[in-house]
């Protein structure tokens, strides 16, 4: 039998692409050590005990001071995704929002130093490489992929 700490894990990660027609919210990356300078979505890692919806909703109050419902939220990608070594293995879930209420605000600058609309079609340069993959699926309803095994 297995003992729990032999186990396999996988860190668990919740993505929410707030969308105001054909704008996306990205948020600059600033004094994190991870992707620092280069923009994201609104994320972060899902806690203990925590769903990946309760997870969105926590950070996107979080860190763009905006309130998501469950039912707001739709479902559009999961990435299986292997980070530099085996203990950084991570299974991100990604969701769309095209409603929230409150106003977008960067309630996070000791972690953020831009959080900006951007249309889908002139995305920054400096989109980290596996979220520009992200869109690129989106775009043509792929729920499943993975990142980092190539």
């Amino acid at each position: 039998m297995t003992n729990n700490k032999d186990r396999h894990r996988i860190i668990p990660a919740a993505y929410v692409i707030l969308q105001d027609g054909n704008k996306i919210l990205l948020q600059r990356r600033y004094n994190t050590g991870y992707e620092d300078g280069n923009y994201s979505f609104v994320s972060g890692h899902v806690e203990q005990g925590e769903s990946y919806i309760n997870a969105i909703i926590r950070e996107a109050k979080e860190e763009a001071g905006v309130e998501l419902r469950g039912q707001d939220l739709r479902f559009v990608h999961l990435m299986h995704r292997k980070g530099e070594d085996s203990y950084n293995e991570r299974a991100d879930v990604f969701f769309v929002a095209a409603r929230w209420s409150g106003e977008i605000a960067n309630v996070e600058p000791h972690k953020c130093d831009d959080l900006s609309w951007f249309d889908k079609s002139d995305l920054p340069e400096n989109l980290i490489p596996y979220i520009r993959e992200v869109l690129g699926y989106i775009d043509k309803d792929v729920m499943y992929s993975e990142y980092g095994w190539r």
